[in-house]
């Protein structure tokens, strides 16, 4: 099994304000979304991850977000099967304590 590079929720805000190029991906549900979620983070439900991968560039590097990092796993296992750089959020938006965006 493969093995998923996992990032903090401080590591995550860490390279966020240094404008890292890494892209965020809530797999959350809308509903779980509405609620707040990581400015600037692309929102994907985990359930079109495999459409929406194929329209992402694999130069780039993404760290996968969801409640509390397990939906975020099996996304990041998905990407990474399919040839992209992934990180899972670990403990995902419960342990978040940075800013959030209500959309």
């Amino acid at each position: 099994m493969a093995h998923i590079k996992e990032v903090t929720t401080d590591e995550v805000e860490e390279m966020l304000h240094k404008e890292s190029d890494v892209i965020l991906i809530d797999v959350r549900e809308d509903e779980e979304v509405a609620q707040g979620m990581i400015e600037g983070a692309l929102h994907i439900p985990l359930n079109q991850i495999p459409e929406k991968a194929e329209s992402l560039d694999k130069t780039k590097e993404y760290i996968l977000v969801c409640r509390s990092g397990a939906r975020s796993l099996n996304a990041a296992l998905y990407m990474e099967e399919k040839g992209f750089h992934v990180s899972n959020m670990v403990g995902g938006m419960l342990d978040w304590n940075g800013e959030v965006i209500i959309k």
